[in-house]
This record gives structure tokens, sequence and C-alpha cells, in this order.
């Protein structure tokens, strides 16, 4: 031991260097892990050594080197790493490993306005005390390297300037819980927190960005997702851009439905002037939504919605396109393209598509969501209107043109607005649904503001949280899973604040929910089934079959208590129809499986008590949520047994759950030979699902003539997509090389905001 090195300890004391305190720490991490080597972590360190080196700087040196040893091989050094990282973060937390009592900890981030004051004014000291002993710590070592890193990232409560880190994971499970379950009675609140902790502290349960970064801190916006519509009016599109602003500041994802702002040319008070159209005011949202970041926690981002059939459609579907100046393009929002039955029928039938400023058709607009025959009889009319302006283009190449920006950008999402009306929960003649959300899985009604007080206006929020597939032993686990979590988010409903009228009223009377799920990928190699071949339509139609159902009975459960939504009428399920009666019969040619519980006693139940919520399902990307439970994403393949995702925290790389056991019997994206058996297990999914899926498409040009995916395929998958009644498609991903790293590994892309994106859980 060279005595003259002295190492500059956290609390700034010096004192001499104990390379054998290194060891120890290593081989503690090590413990019970398989195929990991201490020499080689301390090997890889290279921790050039010097007096006064700081014991901050050789542990995070220490981290690095097991992180960079994650490989498929040695999957475990991804959990010598996070143990690392969380001895590590505890000493900046607490300058120590082990946590402080709950009930001090609490008391003293209160003090320094970094919880919620609610916390000692609701609870004891000595319910805290009794919450202490629920807490079990060591789960923090279940974590994966990637997961650690993510909390550390965008979830600990912290100081996102300084960079000092407040608390470690246990506290912020059981202090969510313990906000959720503030307002039950305190003869069964302390049971509800602890069953409610421990799912989502075993991963059982998986809570979307906003809340685990927000519930206990005095921040109380906590919906994943808001959807704005916008009119035809000055006012509307002011108070749209001031509810942005307001709504991407709390991180929250935008979806902004703006299909009705009338087209370049129209006239405007009269005819004293021409409208510049819509290209102008989608630069004024792009704006907004770029104004304000998101505390640290991920960038506002939006996507823009408007109708196919919309008289500017060829500009407004080159928007992102590289080509072309600055004031033609708006780069920075993604756009959601909205398509009915008619539109395809034109394409199939070699027709042309005749496109309008929707304020020169009366009640076309509206029609196109709430009404399709009327929409079709509106349609053909207009079309014979010689008065009425119009262009006329070939079907056939509106759709290659979308197809073609789609598969360029990846980011020109498709929304059947016909299958988010007919197979809704709502009523489309009460609340038809007009938009989607940021990524293309929400399903909501909304109604313009005038004003950004305008409480006639309907911004609608969507809370979110997911299932891990990957924990479900038996799909009856679903019912004490699906009790946990309607009661919590909708908890959740009345705990949070809304900054804009509408979207109180909204979420108030509607009281809407989007619970989806994560681990999918896993899911089906645990049961040795495929994406692509059809062996995965059965289970999949049998899983979500059983998570709906649990999902409606929990909240019906929960309005035999405190009463159904107010707006209960405005659902079809008040009519007693259920996502299993209106459904695409296409897909009864897919799987045979029949329905397994029952639902015609839960249909009377539901009739005769109503339902809490107005809506319960959605299934989101859930990108950077899944990786705290060490999980695949929502629905998708994995692009690598390995993947490296890249993240403001450097690159974090992350093992397929169970990779030893399991290698042969994952699928990854780039092995599956097509997109149709993928579309047809969402178009299962959508069966059940009662919002809408975040469902992508994906090529890979090799696998066709001179390596172009021809656009006869992308027409195709589209069709496919409709046919099986898909409500909406997100991402179009083209395999270019450059994501793969090796054939095992593969690079993807963080999140971007969503969860997100808002509203990747």
């Amino acid at each position: 031991m060279n005595k003259s090195i002295f190492v500059t300890k956290r609390d700034g004391k010096k004192e001499p260097i104990n390379l054998d305190k290194i060891h120890k720490v290593i081989t503690w991490a090590a413990e019970g892990l398989e195929n990991v080597s201490v020499s080689q972590v301390e090997l890889r360190s290279h921790i050039q050594f010097y007096d006064g080196i700081r014991t901050s700087d050789i542990h995070e040196t220490i981290i690095r080197a097991a992180a960079d040893l994650i490989s498929q091989d040695s999957p475990d050094y991804q959990y010598l790493a996070a143990r690392l990282a969380i001895f590590h973060l505890r000493k900046k937390a607490y300058n120590q490993f082990t946590p402080p009592p709950l009930y001090e900890h609490v008391k003293k981030l209160v003090a320094s306005d970094r919880y919620d004051k609610h916390l000692l004014e609701d609870y004891t000291q000595e319910e805290f005390e009794q919450m202490d002993k629920i807490i079990d710590h060591w789960r923090d070592m279940s974590f994966s390297y990637a997961a650690v890193k993510q909390l550390e990232g965008k979830y600990l409560v912290q100081n996102r300037v300084t960079g000092e880190i407040y608390e470690s994971a246990q506290f912020l499970y059981i202090l969510v819980a313990a906000c959720l379950f503030a307002n039950y009675p305190k003869d069964t609140r302390l049971s509800y927190i602890k069953r409610f902790y421990d799912a989502v502290s075993t991963f059982k349960i998986s809570l979307p960005t906003p809340i685990m970064a927000g519930v206990r801190t005095p921040t109380r916006q906590f919906s994943s997702c808001v959807l704005i519509e916008c009119d035809d009016s000055l006012d509307s599109i002011n108070a749209t851009a001031s509810a942005i602003v307001k709504y991407v500041s709390q991180r929250a994802g935008i979806g902004v439905n703006a299909g009705k702002i009338r087209a370049l040319g129209s006239s405007i008070r009269g005819g004293e002037a021409f409208h510049t159209g819509c290209i102008p005011f989608y630069k004024y949202f792009q704006t907004a939504v770029k104004s304000c970041s998101q505390g640290g926690v991920r960038g506002g981002a939006a996507t823009v919605f408007y109708p196919l059939w919309h008289l500017e459609v060829e500009s407004l579907l080159v928007l992102r396109n590289n080509r072309g100046v600055e004031e033609n393009r708006v780069r920075h929002l993604d756009y959601g393209v909205q398509i009915n039955k008619l539109m395809y029928q034109r394409l199939i039938q070699n027709e042309n598509i005749t496109l309008f400023s929707p304020s020169d058709v009366p009640g076309l607009y509206e029609a196109f969501f709430a009404d399709q025959a009327k929409f079709d009889a509106l349609y053909h009319q207009y079309e014979q209107d010689v008065n009425i302006r119009k262009r006329v283009v070939k079907a056939v190449e509106l759709f290659a043109l979308l197809m073609q920006e789609r598969a360029s950008t990846g980011r020109i999402y498709i929304q059947n607005v016909d299958h988010c009306n007919t197979h809704s929960p709502f009523n489309a003649q009460l609340a038809p649904v007009h938009q989607s959300n940021l990524c293309m899985e929400i399903a909501l009604p909304t109604k313009p503001l005038n004003n950004v007080n305008d409480e006639k206006g309907e911004i609608a929020l969507c809370t979110l949280s997911a299932f891990n597939l990957g924990e479900i032993q038996s799909l009856d686990d679903f019912e004490e899973l699906a009790d946990l979590t309607v009661r919590a988010l909708d908890s959740l409903l009345d705990y949070q604040d809304y900054p804009v009228p509408a979207a109180r009223n909204s979420s108030i009377n509607r009281r809407t929910l989007g619970i989806g799920v994560i681990n999918y990928a896993y899911y089906l190699a645990k049961h040795g089934v495929k994406y692509s071949d059809g062996s995965a339509n059965n289970l999949t139609h049998r899983t979500f079959e059983a998570m709906q159902y649990y999902l409606l009975k929990a909240s019906n459960n929960l309005a035999k208590e405190k009463g159904a939504c107010n707006l209960f009428n405005e659902t079809t399920y008040s009519q007693g129809i259920l996502p299993i009666d209106t459904y695409k019969k296409d897909l009864d040619t897919i799987t045979k499986e029949p329905l397994h519980y029952d639902w015609e006693s839960l249909r009377e139940s539901i009739k005769t008590h109503g339902l809490r919520n107005s809506t319960l399902s959605a299934l989101m990307p859930s990108e950077t949520s899944s990786q705290i439970s060490n999980a695949t994403n929502g629905i998708e393949p994995p692009r690598g047994y390995v993947s490296v995702k890249a993240s403001k925290d450097g690159i974090l790389k992350q093992v397929v759950p169970d990779y030893k056991d399991l290698k042969n019997f994952y699928e990854l994206l780039w092995q599956i030979p097509n997109n149709t058996g993928y579309l047809q297990l969402v178009g299962i999914m959508q069966k059940f699902i009662d919002q809408s899926i975040s469902a992508n498409t994906n090529y890979d040009p090799t696998k066709f003539p001179n390596d172009k995916v021809p656009m006869k395929q992308l027409l195709a998958d589209l069709l496919t997509a409709y046919k099986f009644g898909v409500k909406t498609l997100y991402y179009h991903n083209t395999r270019d090389g450059a994501e793969d790293i090796q054939g095992d590994i593969a690079l993807t892309e963080s999140d971007d905001g969503c969860e997100g994106g808002a509203c990747k859980i």
C-alpha cells in the first residue's frame, strides 16, 4: 500500500487509499451472480490513482467497467453494475448505504419542498413507521444497470441543476402508493399501500414516467397523454397553443387535432381576405411545443392530426420531408393522417379521392368521425356540387405519397377514424373520437377550446400504467393487479391538478384510464410461440381477454363503491355494448379461440352499476419505463438479445429476460419475414382493448428485389391493418444496417418524449 496516496471522501475528509475496501465492494456486488469476475472488473477499471482522487470518481470508474462487460454470454454483469450503482446512489443520497427511517426521510424532504407537504398532514408518524416495515430495500438489488441509470436520470427526486439525488427507489415506490391511497379509509389504506407497493416494487405493475417522477412531489400533473382539439378560428388556435405550453411544461406528450383549419386561399371575414392555410398555424404549434423543456425528464413533443381528404393534404404530407425550405416545412412535429373506409375503397377500386377544405363542406368533417353512412352521403353530394372548391387526385397516387413519406421519415402515423368510433367505448353520436395522441394509443373524445379557460371545451387526458406480462403466472393474476391499478389511477385523477379547466372537466367526468402491457416479447418466448407464424394468436386472444375482463370488473366494482363516472351515459358500455361485440369479424379467420370469462354477467352488472372509468386499456410503447422492470418494451419484438439504448446518461446495455434459457425462443425484429403475423396479433389485441395500440410496421429492404421495399407491399400492409381492425399505426421502421451493432446487439432509439414518448410508460 502506497501510504503517500490519499483519497478524498464524500464529506471532504482525506484518508489513505485502501484497495482492499474497493475489492470488498465489488465482491459484495458479485455475490450470487453467474459468470462474473471480480478481477475482470478490477482489471478493466484501469484506475489511475493519484493523490486526492475522490472516492466517488473511483466508484464511478468501477461501475462503468462492470457495465462495459455486459453481454449476452455474461448477462449478470448488468446486475453487478447495478448493485455498484445502487451503492453509489445511496451514498450520494444518504451519505451511507443504509437508507434512513422513512418518517425522518419524509420530514427532511418536505422541509426542503421536495416532497408534497400533504404526506405529513395525511399520515401519522406511526403510519410511516408501519410503512417502513413494509419496505424491502433489498429489492433495489433486482434492478438491472439500465434500470438504475433510468431511475437516476428520470425518476428519482433530485436537483437537476447540481445532480444531487435525494432518495432511492423503494422510497419512491412506497410514497407513490401512500399518495395514491391517501384518501382511502384509515382502516384499509395501509393494506392497499402494501399490496400496491409489493406489485410495483416487484415489477408486476409498471408505472409511467410522469407518475414515477412526479407523485410525492409538489408537482401534481401526472397524465401521460394530452389531446387538444383546435377549431377553425383564431381564438381557438391561440387557446390551443396556450394549452400546449401549459401541458408540455408539465411532462405531458401532446396530440393536436388541427384537421378543421381551413385550407389555403379560403375566404375569411366574408371575403375580406384569403386564409393563409394550415402551415403557418402548424408552425405556431411547433413553437409552443418546443418553448418549454420538461424539467429534464424528457423533451416536448406533439403529433398533429388531419384528414386525408383535406384540400392541403399534399402539402401537409411532406411537412417532415428533408427537401424543401423552412417556409413550407414543419419538421419538429409528427403527423397523424386520418383515413376511413371510403378512402380505402377508392384505393382498392383504383378511383379518385376528392379533396375539400373543411370550411366549404358543412357537416362533412363532423360526420367523418361520428357517422360513416352520413359521411359517405355528404362526400358524394359535395363531389357532385360544382359550386364547391375541390381538387381531384388519384387515390393510388395520394396513398403512395402518404406511404412514401411514412417510409422516408418513419413518423407519419395512421389513424383509422372509423375503427376508432365504431369499435369504441364512446357513443359516436354523443362523444365522437376525433384524434389520437403523441404515440397513437389513445382514442378519446375532445372538443375545441375558444379560450384557455373555456369550460365548454374538452381536453382529454389519459393516465397510463402497464402490467408486466413476464410476471403473469396465471391469467387470473390480472384480477388483483387490475383492482390495484384501477384504484390507484382512479385516485390519481382526483389527486392531480389541472392547469386548464377543459382538462379537469373531461378527466373528472370521464375518468379515462389507459392500462397496457410490457414484456410481451418475453411472454411469447416463455410460451414458445412466435410473432410471425400464427402460433401466438390463441395465447394472445386468451391473455387480452383476461386483461380487459378483469379491468372492466375492477372498474365496475369501484363504481359500486364510488359511483359511475358522470358521463357514463356517453359510453357504449352504458348500453351494454362491450368490445367483444364490435370488433372486426375478419379476426375470426385467424383465431378460433372462444371466450373464457362470464361476459354476460359482467355486461348486466355494468348496465346496472356502471363503470367508474370510461376507458380502461391502451397499449403504449413503454420504451423507457419497461427498462426499470428489466423487461422488453410494450408489444414489440426486440431488435437484439442485447439492446444498446442511447440516453442522456450514455449508452445503456440491457439483455433480454432469461436470455440463457430462452435464446432459441425469442424472435428478433429483423428475423420476422414480414408484418402480417404481427399485424394480426395487434388486431387480436384490439378486439379487447377499448382505446388503441402503439403498433409499428417494420421493413428490411434487403428482403426485397434491388434492396427496395415495393410500394405495393407498403399498401398491402396498410390494408391488412385496416382489415383486422387496427385503429392506429405508429412508427415505420426501416432496417438500415447501422442499427445493428452485431447480429445479436441492436441500438434502439431512446425515449423521445412520448412516455411516453410522453406516453412511453
